[in-house]
């Protein structure tokens, strides 16, 4: 029985960017673990309500996730978080492979909340919760790390 890999539907094609651009994650594994029937897709923002196209949203702080207009999506954050843990538990899923930088799923970096394009060191809400859960996350610069893994 192969892993299953909770992974973000952007990376599918799917349209549920903030900006409504489908941009879709083309590498051969992401394309192998499908034909493997692995994937359990999921877009936390989209999970918790947001619409598609969404204001850009960056952390402000630990939990706390603004749009550029100064409007509190955090909440939206938090209950998308908790959809993909719950779909992370109902599939045995060890392993999230999510969208870098993103205020939801990124892993190891994220926006510094400043809405000037800056990066910093961090994590999205999604991956903090799943982590915290024991969920390995990782994100589209490291995906022959989590191909090590899996079944191990």
């Amino acid at each position: 029985m192969f892993d299953k890999i909770l992974v973000s539907r952007c990376f599918l094609g799917e349209n549920v960017r903030y900006n409504g651009k489908v941009i879709p994650l083309k590498h051969p594994l992401l394309t192998l673990w499908q034909q493997q029937s692995r994937l359990i897709a999921v877009c936390p923002e989209v999970s918790g309500g947001l619409a598609v196209p969404r204001e850009p949203a960056e952390q402000q702080s630990d939990d706390k996730i603004i749009t550029t207009s100064g409007i509190d999506v955090s909440e939206q954050f938090t209950l998308g978080a908790n959809r993909a843990l719950t779909l992370c538990q109902q599939h045995n899923i060890r392993f999230a492979l999510l969208k870098e930088s993103s205020p939801s799923c990124g892993s190891t970096l994220i926006y510094d909340g400043s809405f000037t394009n800056r990066k910093i060191a961090g994590q999205g809400l999604t991956c903090k919760i799943l982590s915290q859960a024991g969920i390995k996350v990782f994100s589209e610069n490291n995906l022959e790390e989590l191909e090590r893994l899996l079944d191990s």
